[in-house]
């Protein structure tokens, strides 16, 4: 099993060049699903879940091709309306399959979705929007099986607001029979990442990023070519690490107005921030001023920075309240951070932090995908050397993180 070694002290210094987003590709993969035509897109990270979704995709009957600039996908002969369990296990991404199957082919089997261990995320949202459009829906034997000569247009209110049940009743729309209004939806720009790729492929889809999105169905919709839109989550990571590590970096090809509320916690934090274009510029040259942090859907806090804002806040200046409204179980990462010394306290969904003067080198296990990104930013303000195990958390979610790391002055090392 693979580990990172880091040697803390080191502030970060350099360029880094963000890729593109996890949670945008993921669902675009599976808009090929939705054609039989040409589909082209680019800037694809090169990750676990990636592949993994990728392999799922072809398993089903996709061909899928790469070049130097672009991966090309054909979903002309698919040959099995199904996800397999082996294959779903460790993404629950997979799930997003289930609608563009069913709209396009009337029929689809998919495995209830496995993933990182941080909470309940039914799927429920899926089954009943799939329900209210028409499909008929069986539980059995741990996959979802379901069936429909056509999907309807249909109202859908959400529960709950969620990323993934918007994306796959979208798509499911895209070729249902009338119009869809999906009422509580998420506004994630990933969401309007993929509308932008649908409307691209001929859907007729207005309001996403919205909370209110309308989806008019189309008899068919053919090829396109798209340019996956960069990582939010991994912009916030690297800016989360210099802020607490010292230094002064660059990211070439990001958006800052994809996560304003990330930027805005940093310069709280005492982070000078500047944004030109597609680049950010922080410089940090003191110890980090303790903020109070609460996620929410976005466009409040992402979940997805939280652990490692909480690992800024463990050398950060005075004490902090971290509040996680979204998962139930991602304060995974307290107890690996208090083995470096951290003074963290939790009840329930709350977790005070009271900054300290320095943490120490140990040997931490990875819980989850952003636990591990928490445990290398800590890894990299701690005295001594820290080794991180059960790193497959972050090779799922990140591209070359080492790799880009090092080449910001960072000693981390990868022991295989």
């Amino acid at each position: 099993m693979q580990k990172l070694a880091i040697q803390g002290g080191t502030p970060l210094h350099g360029e880094v060049r963000i890729s593109g987003a996890k949670n945008a590709a993921l669902p675009i993969m599976c808009a090929s699903l939705l054609t039989s035509d040409d589909f082209q897109l680019t800037n694809l990270p090169d990750m676990h879940d990636v592949a993994t979704m990728a392999k799922l995709l072809q398993y089903i009957g996709v061909r899928i091709s790469s070049d130097a600039q672009s991966t090309h996908f054909n979903g002309a002969n698919l040959d099995k309306l199904e996800a397999p369990y082996d294959m779903v296990k460790t993404m629950r991404a997979a799930i997003l399959v289930l609608g563009p199957l069913v709209s396009r082919f009337g029929e689809a089997r998919v495995s209830l979705p496995g993933g990182c261990a941080i909470g309940s995320r039914p799927v429920d949202l899926h089954i009943k929007g799939l329900q209210a459009m028409g499909a008929e829906i069986h539980i059995e034997h741990g996959y979802i099986h379901a069936t429909a000569k056509r999907l309807k247009g249909a109202r859908i209110c959400f529960d709950l607001v969620s990323v993934t049940g918007t994306e796959n009743l979208m798509m499911a729309a895209t070729l249902a029979d009338g119009i869809s209004i999906l009422e509580n939806a998420a506004r994630e720009p990933e969401v309007v990442d993929l509308a932008n790729c649908l409307i691209a492929m001929g859907a007729k889809i207005t309001g996403a990023g919205s909370d209110i999105i309308h989806i008019e169905g189309v008899e068919k919709l053919h090829g396109a070519a798209h340019d996956v839109m960069p990582d939010r989550i991994e912009s916030g990571t690297f800016l989360v690490a210099a802020a607490a590590a010292g230094g002064n970096i660059m990211l070439t090809h990001s958006r800052a107005d994809t996560f304003d509320n990330v930027l805005d916690k940093l310069r709280e934090a005492g982070a000078d921030i500047t944004v030109s274009g597609s680049n950010i510029n922080l410089v940090m040259h003191k110890r980090p001023t303790a903020i109070n942090v609460r996620t929410a859907p976005y466009p409040a806090f992402p979940t997805d920075m939280q652990a490692q804002f909480m690992a800024l806040n463990t050398i950060a200046q005075g004490s902090s309240i971290v509040v996680e409204t979204i998962f139930e179980n991602r304060f995974m990462h307290v107890q690996e951070l208090r083995r470096l010394g951290a003074q963290i306290d939790v009840e329930g969904n709350t977790a005070v932090i009271t900054g300290c003067d320095h943490l120490e080198g140990a040997t931490v296990m990875a819980t989850d995908l952003r636990a591990s990104a928490s445990l290398v930013i800590a890894g990299l303000v701690a005295q001594g050397e820290t080794i991180i195990d059960r790193i497959y958390h972050l090779d799922r979610g990140y591209e070359q993180l080492e790799a880009k790391l090092s080449a910001l002055g960072a000693q981390v090392r990868r022991i295989r």
